[in-house]
């Protein structure tokens, strides 16, 4: 499970847009299906069905003390370096200190009901691609991305998503809350 900022539609059409020209690129990613963009803030793993209500009651104080936040998706990156990236992301604009301070709160709140969040500083990103070990990697290919700057828009809610994995990994809405 993790919890997530969704973009909405309009900024996922125009991301996609942008990322036409680099799709069949040599040495691309595998690109993530628009379906699966989210900015992820808080990643859980595996809940356990006696902390799921624990764990709603603790978040949603979290997210009431978000003040209304504006985001854009600007920018790209990577994780790994330039000859073994791993990641292709795109940045964010905006209201990126209140998603980081939303982030810290949503990590302290899976942790008082007893959940193991990772312990690493939250860096604001959508992925949008991973690079296969042992394929042909392009690391330049995020810098591509570096003029771009989507549409602006309002973060309306915080949503907990279910993950089921398999050879067609989806996505479950499991509660939401929103924000400002």
């Amino acid at each position: 499970m993790f919890l997530a900022v969704d973009p909405p539609a309009p900024a996922v059409s125009d991301l996609d847009r942008a990322l036409q020209p680099l799709r069949p690129a040599p040495g691309a990613p595998r690109w993530t299906p628009t379906s699966r963009w989210h900015l992820t803030l808080a990643f859980l793993d595996e809940v356990p069905a006696p902390l799921l209500t624990p764990l709603r009651a603790a978040v949603a104080p979290a997210v009431a003390r978000t003040p209304p936040m504006s985001l854009q998706l600007a920018g790209g990156g990577r994780f790994g370096s330039r000859r073994r990236p791993t990641v292709c992301w795109v940045g964010l604009g905006g209201d990126v200190p209140e998603l980081t301070a939303l982030a810290g709160r949503l990590a302290a709140a899976a942790r008082a009901v007893g959940l193991r969040v990772e312990d690493r500083p939250f860096r604001a990103h959508l992925t949008v691609g991973r690079w296969r070990p042992g394929q042909p990697a392009d690391g330049d290919l995020p810098d591509r991305l570096a003029g771009y700057r989507g549409p602006v828009w309002p973060v309306r809610e915080v949503v907990l998503w279910r993950s089921h994995l398999g050879s067609e990994p989806r996505y479950e809405r499991t509660a939401a809350w929103p924000v400002g």
